[in-house]
């Protein structure tokens, strides 16, 4: 009795020292490790990394940028199912521990004893990954691990359980770029949380033990069996009943990668926006959560992208086939293609076997059936799926050219077929100027393994394209405010990142003679009825060489007044008139449109539009006649924030035009802000009457194209360079400017003036910008008043006098009377009332 309470006592003891000797020893790590320790304070305020994203206006995605996609939430918005399954899965006494699970230690110490001093597991609680996540290295050292468990029962000190369950969730890597349960939401099911069925749930709670090995996409048998056995704990831990497991376990695999979609495309912009982000913030651009609002407006900026686009196809369907875009494909053609190919994209064809079912079955169900297509319809596919769409063109191998039809292989709906009405325009390209003769048959276009454009006609049938010779751009701007409200700055991105809306300076040939117009009619030198002489002239240009200018048309018109050599683009005309101007004094003028001095000619070629000079720079210009004289300038960032719009980092305040405001006003306010009134640098009247003349242009000059429309609000001018280089038209009313510009970058001829290239194209856009709104028109300022005017010689007629035409002018910029016509009506009335009669004619 007495040696067994020895051994009671004795062994009662042991246990104390031994506990007491644990307890020393973890009271000796604290104090040896914890100077070293981080401050878990950092958490409350830890920015993580999360991507640059760019929107239009109205909050539409238009571009994402960042190696990391995150999407922040909230404890509150993860859905119970979500939490239930982490729980489940990492750490199942969560809610109830202190940070550190005494028995998941031991488990991971007895499997580091059995494996010979190797790590298994590291029986780490989910606060203690957010220790190390967030704050320690992933190496697998005892060192770190004691760092862990330190830091972890500190946290549980310091933050909350959803604090801390919130920073799990938004860090934990997933996969595929997607960091948090909300990005791999979207990478794998391309749906918010909220969505996912318990399955998919499962699904993602199983990939922060391996993101790589559980991976639905890269093993989907061993992610199956860990989303499965997730379920089996949520169920064995009350989470689920067991209809519910059952149900849930028969689910198959259904994720996908899903990258992030543009909900808007206008790329070109999105560019712009990262090259403002990188200039203003550095390489914090790409992690620090920036979110661009741009001043894009979602509705118009697919109008401007298809209009270019269909404006560019159009265009090359007029000057002839270059042949396919590759020929004879091959499998040799796939496997070298391959080797190029980065795994990933390896991957992502493997993980693909429904859009070849999909071509697969296209092609069986075909009336037609083609000897062999089964045989290269796997290649076909792989080739395909490698090549991007580009505009409105999509990639097709010829199938079969017999005959006079033509079958291809699609990516997306497999097996088609193109008729004769959508082949016959194929005549063989010989140069800018001239094409081939029309093809007889469908082989003589393209044969079989080619790979060829096809695009939809609005009837759904196809029609062979090609990758466009020409380029263009399109720009659209408030001219109120001198937001760029849509903006295409090529054909498309992933063809040219290119941006020819900003970066190309062209010559902008005729589009720049209203500018002309405008200083002679603001200095009151000449007027709109001013008769100049349409005739041959002989210049020195200033080389030793003479220069001798000639209108388009190559005719002379002779004496001719401002307002039809105007709508008619004379080039003699507006070459004299700046004559009559001088070019300092002209080009002094021209600063007030945003043109820089040192960018524009001292020579008479200024009046032909020999200024290189940007299309967004020919859209601002244009921007100050349609608003009636105030400078504004071009932007596009309206304002940058952070933390989902929580904190405003930049906001725009552009100087806004405003007819209506006092000349000494200095703001005005426009939706509870104040914005700075632009200075005014042409008089209201000299741009109405611009305006009106301008009118001409589309009603009898070279834009008539725009009748289509059927508005009498819209004015514009066409714009054609020297051996036809660049086409352009710029046109506006008053709430919309729009620019467009085609050419090639080589600067060779596109043989097309801007009333064929350009003009169409400005039609699509603004027929579908402008549909179901009001005319827009300006007010005729109090100082234009109208006369009668001589139309031969623009002076002005009598009260009395027959015949003449009605005119604009300023007040103070009248013509005389004609004097002929007065002196021979005054001997008339002389003759037979005497002189008093005489002076009622003035």
């Amino acid at each position: 009795m007495t040696l067994l309470r020895t051994l009671i006592v004795s062994l009662f003891f042991l246990i104390v020292s031994l506990v007491g000797a644990g307890a020393l020893a973890v009271v000796g790590a604290a104090l040896y490790f914890s100077p070293g320790l981080p401050d878990v304070r950092q958490l409350q305020d830890f920015e993580l990394h999360t991507p640059l994203r760019i929107f239009t206006r109205d909050g539409k995605l238009i571009g994402e940028f960042g190696e990391e996609r995150r999407m922040a939430i909230d404890f509150a918005e993860v859905p119970q199912n979500m939490v239930n399954a982490l729980i489940a899965a990492e750490d199942a006494s969560y809610f109830d521990h202190a940070g550190v699970d005494p028995r998941g230690l031991a488990r991971a110490a007895v499997e580091l004893v059995q494996s010979g001093g190797t790590i298994q597991s590291g029986g780490s609680t989910i606060t203690m990954q957010v220790a190390r996540n967030y704050m320690l290295t992933l190496d697998q050292t005892f060192t770190r691990k004691i760092r862990e468990i330190l830091l972890a029962l500190e946290m549980e000190q310091v933050l909350s359980k959803e604090e801390i369950f919130e920073l799990y969730v938004n860090k934990i890597f997933l996969g595929n770029r997607a960091y948090g349960i909300a990005a791999a939401a979207e990478t794998y099911y391309d749906k918010p949380l909220a969505e996912l069925s318990l399955a998919q749930t499962a699904m993602i709670a199983g990939l922060p033990k391996a993101p790589s090995a559980f991976n639905p996409l890269a093993n989907s048998e061993r992610s199956l069996i860990r989303r499965n056995w997730i379920l089996f704990r949520m169920r064995k831990l009350g989470y689920i009943d067991d209809d519910t497991y059952q149900v849930s376990v028969q689910e198959p695999v259904t994720a996908q990668r899903h990258y992030t979609q543009a909900e808007v495309e206008a790329a070109y912009v999105s560019e712009m926006a990262r090259q403002y982000a990188i200039e203003r913030f550095g390489d914090d651009a790409y992690t620090g959560g920036y979110r661009i609002y741009t001043t894009i407006d979602s509705e118009l900026q697919p109008f401007a992208r298809q209009a270019l686009s269909k404006g560019l196809i159009d265009y090359d369907l007029r000057h002839g086939w270059r042949g396919p875009e590759q020929r004879e494909i091959a499998a040799s053609l796939v496997e070298a293609q391959e080797q190029t190919e980065t795994r990933g994209l390896e991957e992502e064809l493997s993980e693909s076997p429904e859009i070849r079912e999909t071509a697969r079955q296209a092609a069986q169900r075909s009336q037609t059936e083609v000897e062999g297509i089964e045989g290269d319809v796997s290649n076909w596919i792989q080739v395909l799926e490698r090549t991007p769409n580009y505009g409105l063109l999509e990639p097709a191998i010829v199938v079969d050219s017999s005959g006079r039809e033509m079958q291809v292989l699609t990516r997306d709906d497999g097996l088609q077929t193109i008729g004769w009405e959508g082949l016959s325009w194929a005549r063989p390209y010989l140069s800018p100027r001239s094409r081939g003769a029309e093809p007889s048959s469908a082989e003589q276009i393209a044969v079989r393994g080619d790979m060829v454009r096809v695009v939809e006609n609005e009837d759904g049938s196809l029609r062979l394209s090609q990758l466009p010779d020409a380029e263009g751009s399109l720009v659209a701007q408030d001219p109120r405010t001198g937001a760029i409200l849509a903006l295409q700055g090529g054909f498309d991105f992933n063809a040219s990142k290119f941006n020819r809306a900003v970066q190309a300076q062209r010559q902008s040939g005729s589009i720049f003679k209203p500018f002309i117009y405008l200083a002679a009619l603001e200095d009151g030198e000449m007027n709109a009825a001013s008769v100049v002489n349409d005739s041959p002239v002989v210049l020195d240009d200033g080389s030793n060489s003479l220069w001798r200018p000639v209108n388009s048309s190559r005719d002379f018109n002779g004496p001719m007044r401002l307002r039809p050599a105007l709508a008619r683009s004379r080039n003699l005309v507006t070459i004299r008139v700046l004559q009559t101007m001088g070019i300092d004094h002209t080009i002094n003028f021209l600063e007030g449109f945003g043109f820089a001095p040192g960018r524009l000619p001292n020579g008479l070629s200024l009046a032909l539009g020999s200024a290189s000079l940007t299309p967004m720079e020919m859209t601002n210009a244009y921007s100050v006649l349609a608003n009636g004289g105030f400078q504004v300038s071009p932007w596009f960032i309206e304002r940058v924030t952070r933390d989902d719009d929580n904190e405003v980092i930049d906001e725009a305040t552009p100087q806004v035009a405003c007819p209506s405001c006092a000349e000494d006003q200095e703001t005005v306010e426009i939706d509870g802000r104040e914005y700075p009134i632009a200075k005014r640098v042409a008089d209201p009247a000299a741009v109405y009457i611009l305006r009106d003349m301008l009118r001409d242009v589309i009603t009898s000059g070279t834009g008539r194209g725009a009748l289509s429309l059927n508005r009498d609000d819209i004015v514009g001018k066409t714009g054609t360079t020297n051996n036809q280089r660049d086409a352009w038209f710029a046109g506006f009313n008053n709430e919309l400017v729009t620019t467009v510009w085609v050419g090639k970058d080589s600067n060779e001829t596109i043989s097309e003036y801007g009333s064929q290239a350009a003009l169409p194209i400005w039609v699509e856009f603004m027929g579908n910008a402008l549909e179901g709104t009001p005319s827009a028109v300006p007010e005729r300022p109090d100082s234009v008043v109208t006369a009668r005017v001589d139309p031969d010689t623009g002076q002005r007629l009598a009260d009395g006098q027959a015949g003449g035409m009605t005119e604009l002018f300023h007040q103070d910029h009248l013509p005389d009377y004609q004097q002929r016509r007065i002196s021979r009506e005054l001997e008339e009335a002389s003759g037979s009332q005497g002189s008093g009669t005489a002076e009622s004619i003035f």
